[in-house]
Parts: structure tokens; C-alpha cells; sequence
């Protein structure tokens, strides 16, 4: 047996890898079919690494032919194919050359891979509150090979069956059925799971742990939910509206879609450090835990994950059953998946807000993603490798996609879009498809030129502006006119009626109210948010809004225009100071929870720390602390847990009585410095407890002392982000130099190894503050010559540095120089140089609302 080769890298970032080119999938899904994996892991060989051990089985259409399986190994054993040893020196970049292939063949590969911190390929973390570990997989664009060795490309789906040893307290969990089979030498558990059926090797699962379990069952369908041990009770407590919620978008995808669920049980992991929302592995999907709520949140955050957990269900359809070929198609994973979540929340009652939320919430992540120069089609045809894949993960691959499928069921009728959509599982499914197989199914089903209609939306970028300037459309548009008038008697914005209308591409992006009545006093284009574009309102329109908006009794048109208001400030057309008077006048009288969430956070976050300049910051301040205790004062329930947690970041020195009230709340606290918070006190929550400590701590009214006291009383799932955070926010040099080598790699005070993503997005929520400016001054030109090194931790941490840690507050053009400087170097990876690249955009928009709203301020 030759000797084995250790392959270069460590535990503290993944190894580097060539990433896959589209022409190389394509060579190699022609000339293979694989017939099964079985992949067998040892996980009891200490904190380091694991042992993998692979067979693949597979046909070659043409014997004598070569290709290449994929594995990160820190050390590569053995690699066995029909028989014959492979030289393990010839390993390069990840990639195993296969030479001289039969007709059949089997590979067998052996090999110890790293644990990952970065949340590529097998996560390995430590529990704080009990010192227990727990793993989880994580397979992204070219992660797999991080945890078996695979043909990793979605179009060479198998059955995949694991093996697992593990310590003997654990639970282990697939994608398919397992049990725990026998005792392996020292004690050991093995585990033993059924071969799925065929999935991409993207998509396998293993979560593993000594886990606590929630099972239940729905339909014939044994579901499970499960947590680290210490979270426990927070599970036991929180599982039965999860379950609810389960079951519903359940019922409402087996009402929808032809195929039943396919992969027989359906377990729910909630994992620690997570750098995801959640990933849609068929059988076991994985969650942030995050979504575990261990305290009161706002209902928000309830209707988010409601909306996430039918989002992952969906793609059990939309991803799992039918597969893209590449990842140029991503948009039929989560495009359906962000349509259908929406769709399933609001329908089965879980979130009947859904649609209003993806208004205020989701598009406008799209409308942002879609006007910088990174921009891409919907479909974009031209991904040219895995590491352009995953920075495709974007608000364009999700919200714009999402709000093209609302926009083209509008216009063939949901009926045919259903019949689509089911022909097309029908004839896909276990298989891989690409845009012409669901176009054709869609078309026959509709009767309508459905490949005209996506190539103006789905392969082209930007975004049509409907309004009085009357620009040509580069899409055709479907939409709804409201008509509203004011009622005489309170002054209320009233729906008189909705108009359809439609919009040629190349027409004018403008519509008219009908002739022969009244004008009315309010006319809104996209009334009913069918269609994808920016709201611009004629002169009276806009001051009957500005006027009247809140008293508009349905909140999707209330969203629209307060799209169109964020817009306006972002493209220079409203200025800051208009839109916190907005604010001021209608979001005290708000109903819809997402509506004063995401433009309080607009407000607070945008427009006074960025928009406006470090000398009127502090009035912003103020005026938006004013309206929060309007909200606090006036506002439902539902309402006033959002306004005391953008309340508690717009306190200066003066309330940090009231903050630290917050913190003794339920332990005999509670002063007249907390009246404001009145409504939060009684249960307050770790989130809004972890917020005020965070601004204390900004404010130098909190120190370590209370990060302790905090991080002891709280042991729930924010316990480690909320202190991490709290420490970088001190503004003390030391601590800002510990928080900044902890986010470049050298671990910190608590974390010897580096910082997975997770903690490093939450030391750079802490760091940068106005407040804080003049301290960490310097730390802006070392960003920009520091961060590329740790940026090659690998795809993840570098999303994270670039986007989380960019010092977004430090508006001016010295940044701007800065910033274009580095990227004009080049030799960046490519998840930092997209993330650089958008945040240059967004920080010369930030200088032009700047500079528009000093020209306003001084014209005559």
C-alpha cells in the first residue's frame, strides 16, 4: 500500500481547491452514471479530524476513458479503483485523477479529513453551557468532497448511504432512516442509515451530537425536531408551533403538488453556528438555531421562521426532487422555493402576512442586489464554476426570482401554472432539469408564449421604474392600479377600486386612471405588488400619500409606498430628513409588524448613520427615539418589542439608565429611567437584553463585568453572538485590537482556534460604531490591506469579512478611494471581491444622498 499523503492546509480554514467549471461537469456527466455512494465516517478520532472512507460505484460510457472524483483530505490513505491502488501523490487541488475507466467501475477511497470552523463541509463546534460537541454537514458549491469523496456536481445524483461511528451518547441523523446498529471497539455506537433515494451530493446530510429530540408524525410521515442538549427546554417548549406549522405547509404542498413528499421521514435540525437561514437537505433539513427561540421575540421573527420552514419544505419539490443540472439554473431551486414559502405561509394562515413581509422585506434585498454592478440575470446561463456559484446566493437568485414567478402566474393563470409545474415533477422527477424543461412544461400547459415572457424576465438584469417620467419597459408588466380617495370625514386614504393594467416592453412605464371619473386623489401603480419594478407617484399622488399613507387600511399598498418612499432616499429624490419626518407621522399609527420593522431599521441603520452626516446624526437620533415611544405609547402588541429594540440603538448617554433597567428587569430593577421601556420590561428577552448591553457597552456604560453577568444568565442560542458582539463594541483600544485579530483568524480571548463565520458576523456587528469613530479610525485602511489574507479562510469567512466587517459608517471619500484602490489591485477571492465590489456601490450612493441633500439644503 503506498504511504499516505498528507494534503496541505489545517483545521482552521478549508483546504484550497480548484473550483469545477461548467465545461468540466458537462464533460463528466456524459460519460458517467453513478449507481451508488456509501460513505462510512469515524467520527472518535479527537477535535481534529474524522476518518472517511468512500465507495462510489459507477458506469463510463466510454471504457479507456479518464476523469477525476473530488476529496479534501488532510491526509489521503488509500484510493483503490477496480482493483488497481491509485498513487496518492497524484492528488492535486482536491481532485483525484481516475485513469483508465471500465465500463463499470468502483472506487474506494480512504482518507482523514478536518474538521471545518468555517461551516464548509463538516462543522465541528463546542457547546459553551455543557462542554458537549456536535457536528453537522454542510455541503455547499464544492463542500462535499470537505466531508466523502464525490463526483460533486448536481447532475450526478445517487443513492447515498452512510455509516457512522460515533460516541456512544450521541444521536445521529441522515437524509434517510438510521438506527444504531452495534458497538465498535472502545465503546463506540455504529449507526446505520438506509441508501436515499437518488439526491446531488450537494444535498447530503449528517447532524450528530448528543442531541435532544422532539418526534412526532404527520400523514404517514415521521417528523422530528432536535437541538443541542442544553437547549433542551426550549425545544419542548417551542416544538408544538413548529410542528403546527410543519404539518400545514405539509397539507398545503400535497394539495399543490402531484408527487407526495418522497423522502420518507422529515427531521428539523437546529444547529450553533450556523452560517445559513437553513439548507434544504431532502430528510433532514438544518436550521440555524437562531430560529429556536430561547426567550420572547418580536412576531416578526415568529413569521420569519414560519416562512422559512415552508421555504425548506418547498425544496424537497423544487431542488431535492428535480434537481438543477448546474448551477446557472440555481433560480429553480430558490426562486420556487422563496415563491412557494410565501405562498404556503399565507395560505395555510401560518404568516397571513407573508406577502406584505416579502414586500417590505425580501424586495427590496432584491431591488438593492439588482442596481449595483454586480447584477446578474435571474437565469443567468453563464456561471462558469462553483466559485461563481456561490456568490449567486443572492437577493436577485431569491426575491427577484421569486417576484418574477408571482409576476408570471398573474399573467397565465394559476391553474396552468400548476399543471406546469406538476407535468414538469412528472417527467423530472429524481432527475435534473434546466430553464427549457420547466419553460416547456409551463408553455404547454398555459397555451402562452412562456419562452418570450423569460427571456425579458429572466434573462436580463435592472430594474423598470412605472411612474410619470414614462421610461420604456424592458419587461412586459402586468399589474394592478389602485385608486384611492381621501374620506372627507377623517381624511383617510379610501380604495375606491383596482384597475388591471399591462405594460408592452418598450411602452411607456407609466399608467392612467380611467377616463369618465372623479380623479382620484391617490393613484398607485403596482397596487397589489404583482410585479417587480420601482413605484414612482405624479405630484398629487405623492402628497396625498405623504398625507395620508398610514390611514390606508390594507398593508400590501402601505408596503409599496413605503418601498417607493426607501427608493426615493436611496436614488436622491426624498431626503433624509423627509423620510424620518415620514416616519415620525405614520409609523406610530402602523399596524403590520414588518412594515414599522423594516423601515425603523431602514431609518436607523441607512439613513442616520449613512445618509445623513456625523454632525446631524445625533437629531436623527432623537427624532427616531421620539417616534419609537410614539410606537411604544400608541402601537399594538405586536409592535412595541420592534420599537424598543430600535429604541434601545437610538439611546445616547442620557438613557443609560433605561438600558440598564433593561438588564434588571425581573431581578427588582425598574426605575423612572425606564419608563420608556415600560412594555418590554416585564419580559424583556434575551435579544433586547443583549441589544441594550451592546449599546451600554458602545456608550462606555458597560464593561466585561456585565458581559459575564449577561453571558451567565443567558445560555440559550444567542449567549456566545451577543457576547461576542458586546466585546468588540467596548470602546477601549485593547478590545477593539483583540475583536479585530479574533475576526482576521487568531481566535480570541474564549476561542483559541479562529472564529467560525457565524461569531465573526457578530464581532463585526460590535465593531464599527460612530460613536466609536475616531478609535477605530485606523482599522479602516487596515481592512482594506488586512482582510484579504484572512479572506482566504475560504468562500464563507470571506463573504462575511466583506460585507458584515466593511466599514460601512465611515462614509467619505477617502473610503471610496480606499476601497477601489484594493479592488483595482485584483487577487482577490471571489466572494470578496463581489462583497467589495457592492459595498464601493453602496457607500458612492451613500456619498450622492449626501451630497444631493446638502444641495437641497442650500438652494434658495
Amino acid at each position: 500500500m503506498p504511504a499516505p499523503v498528507p494534503a496541505s492546509g489545517s483545521v482552521s480554514g478549508p483546504t484550497p481547491v480548484s473550483p469545477l467549471t461548467r465545461a468540466e461537469a458537462l464533460a463528466r456527466s456524459t460519460l458517467l452514471d453513478v449507481g451508488g455512494a456509501a460513505v462510512d465516517l469515524d467520527l472518535t478520532r479527537g477535535d481534529a479530524v474524522f476518518g472517511s472512507v468512500t465507495t462510489l460505484r459507477f458506469r463510463c460510457a466510454r471504457p479507456g476513458a479518464a476523469t477525476f472524483a473530488e476529496i479534501v483530505p488532510g491526509t489521503l490513505r488509500r484510493a483503490v479503483l477496480n482493483g488497481r491502488e491509485l498513487d496518492p501523490g497524484a492528488l492535486r487541488g482536491g481532485r483525484l485523477p481516475l485513469p483508465d475507466l471500465a465500463a463499470r467501475n468502483e472506487l474506494r477511497v480512504e482518507a482523514d479529513l478536518e474538521y471545518s470552523r468555517t461551516g464548509e463541509g463538516l462543522h465541528r463546534c463546542t457547546d459553551p453551557a455543557d462542554g458537549e460537541v456536535y457536528v453537522y454537514a454542510c455541503c455547499g458549491p464544492g463542500d462535499t468532497p470537505r466531508v466523502f469523496a464525490a463526483f460533486d456536481q448536481p447532475d450526478l445524483k445517487t443513492p447515498l448511504a452512510f455509516t457512522v461511528t460515533a460516541p456512544a451518547h450521541w444521536t445521529v441523523l441522515s437524509n434517510a432512516a438510521g438506527r444504531r446498529t452495534g458497538t465498535a471497539p472502545g465503546g463506540a455506537a455504529r449507526w446505520e442509515f438506509a441508501p436515499t433515494p437518488p439526491i446531488s451530493p450537494h444535498l447530503a446530510a449528517l447532524v450528530a451530537g448528543p442531541l435532544h429530540s422532539v418526534r412526532a408524525g404527520h400523514d404517514g410521515i415521521p417528523l422530528g425536531l432536535h437541538c443541542r442538549r442544553s437547549l433542551a427546554p426550549h425545544l419542548d417548549a417551542e416544538a408544538a408551533g413548529i410542528l403546527d406549522v410543519t404539518r400545514r405547509s405539509l397539507d398545503r404542498h400535497h394539495e399543490l403538488f402531484r408527487p407526495r413528499y418522497a423522502f420518507g421521514k422529515y427531521d428539523q435540525a437546529f444547529v450553533p453556528e450556523f452560517g445559513h437561514g437553513a439548507v434544504e437537505n431532502p430528510g433532514c433539513v438544518t436550521f440555524r438555531e437562531e430560529f429556536l427561540f430561547t426567550s420572547p421575540v418580536p412576531v416578526t421573527e415568529r413569521d420569519t421562521r414560519a416562512v422559512v420552514i415552508a421555504h425548506e419544505m418547498a425544496h424537497m419539490w423544487f431542488g431535492d426532487l428535480v434537481t438543477m443540472r448546474w448551477w446557472d439554473d440555481l433560480w429553480l431551486s430558490e426562486s420556487f422555493a422563496e415563491y412557494i414559502g410565501h405562498r404556503v405561509a399565507a395560505e395555510t394562515g401560518v404568516f397571513p402576512g407573508a406577502w406584505t413581509s416579502f414586500a417590505v422585506t425580501r424586495k427590496p434585498w432584491a431591488y438593492d442586489t439588482d442596481q449595483r454592478p454586480t447584477t446578474h440575470p435571474v437565469a443567468p446561463g453563464d456561471v462558469p464554476d462553483t466559485a461563481a456559484a456561490f456568490s449567486n446566493f443572492d437577493g436577485i437568485s431569491y426575491a427577484k426570482g421569486a417576484s418574477a414567478l408571482r409576476q408570471l402566474v398573474a399573467w397565465i393563470g394559476d391553474e396552468a401554472f400548476l399543471a406546469g409545474v406538476n407535468a414538469y415533477f412528472d417527467r423530472h422527477r429524481f432527475g435534473n432539469a434546466d430553464l427549457g424543461d420547466l419553460l416547456g412544461a409551463l408553455a404547454r400547459a398555459s397555451g402562452r408564449d412562456v419562452h418570450g415572457w423569460a427571456e425579458r424576465w429572466l434573462r436580463t438584469t435592472g430594474i423598470d421604474v412605472i411612474g410619470p417620467a414614462g421610461t420604456p419597459a424592458a419587461r412586459p408588466h402586468l399589474l394592478q392600479v389602485g385608486l384611492y380617495d381621501r374620506d372627507g370625514g377623517t381624511g383617510r386614504l379610501v380604495a375606491r377600486e383596482r384597475v388591471r393594467a399591462e405594460i408592452a416592453p418598450g411602452a411607456p412605464a407609466r399608467v392612467a386612471a380611467p377616463g369618465g371619473a372623479p380623479r382620484a386623489d391617490l393613484v398607485l401603480p403596482n397596487d397589489g405588488d404583482h410585479t417587480y419594478a420601482k413605484i414612482r407617484l405624479d405630484e398629487d399622488s405623492w402628497r396625498a400619500a405623504a398625507e395620508g399613507l398610514s390611514g390606508i387600511a390594507d398593508p400590501l399598498p402601505r408596503a409599496v409606498l413605503w418601498n417607493a418612499a426607501r427608493d426615493m432616499v436611496r436614488d436622491a429624490e426624498l431626503t433624509p430628513a423627509e423620510f424620518l419626518e415620514l416616519a415620525a407621522r405614520h409609523l406610530p399609527a402602523e399596524t403590520e409588524p414588518a412594515v414599522a420593522a423594516a423601515m425603523l431599521a431602514f431609518a436607523r441603520t441607512e439613513v442616520a448613520d449613512r445618509y445623513l452626516p456625523p454632525e446631524r446624526r445625533p437629531a436623527a437620533l432623537a427624532s427616531l427615539a421620539a417616534t419609537c415611544r410614539a410606537v411604544l405609547g400608541r402601537g399594538g402588541a405586536a409592535l412595541r418589542p420592534i420599537a424598543a429594540r430600535t429604541l434601545v440603538e437610538c439611546t445616547g448617554a442620557g438613557g443609560a439608565g433605561g438600558l440598564r433597567a433593561l438588564l434588571t428587569a425581573g431581578d427588582g430593577g425598574g426605575t423612572r429611567d425606564a419608563e420608556p421601556y415600560r412594555d418590554a420590561l416585564a419580559h424583556p428577552g434575551a435579544a433586547l437584553r443583549w441589544d441594550a448591553l451592546a449599546r451600554l457597552c458602545v456608550l462606555g456604560a458597560a464593561g466585561e463585568d456585565d458581559i459575564a453577568a449577561e453571558r451567565r444568565r443567558d445560555r440559550g442560542a444567542s449567549a456566545d453572538a451577543g457576547a461576542a458582539r458586546c466585546r468588540a463594541a467596548l470602546p477601549d483600544p485593547a478590545a477593539k485590537e483583540r475583536a479585530w485579530r479574533g475576526m482576521l483568524g487568531g481566535g480570541d480571548a474564549e476561542h483559541a482556534a479562529p472564529l467560525s463565520p457565524h461569531l465573526v458576523a457578530a464581532t463585526a456587528a460590535g465593531f464599527w460604531h460612530p460613536e466609536t469613530a475616531a478609535l477605530t479610525a485606523p482599522y479602516v485602511g487596515r481592512y482594506f490591506e488586512e482582510v484579504p489574507a484572512a479572506a482566504a479562510r475560504g468562500a464563507a469567512v470571506a463573504k462575511v469579512l466583506g460585507t458584515a466587517l466593511f466599514p460601512a459608517h465611515a462614509v467619505s471619500p477617502a473610503t471610496e478611494r480606499a476601497a477601489a484602490r484594493r479592488l483595482d489591485r485584483g487577487g482577490l477571492p471571489p466572494a470578496l471581491w463581489r462583497a467589495l465590489t457592492e459595498r464601493l456601490d453602496d457607500l458612492r450612493r451613500a456619498l450622492r444622498v449626501r451630497a444631493a441633500d446638502r444641495d437641497a439644503a442650500a438652494a434658495p
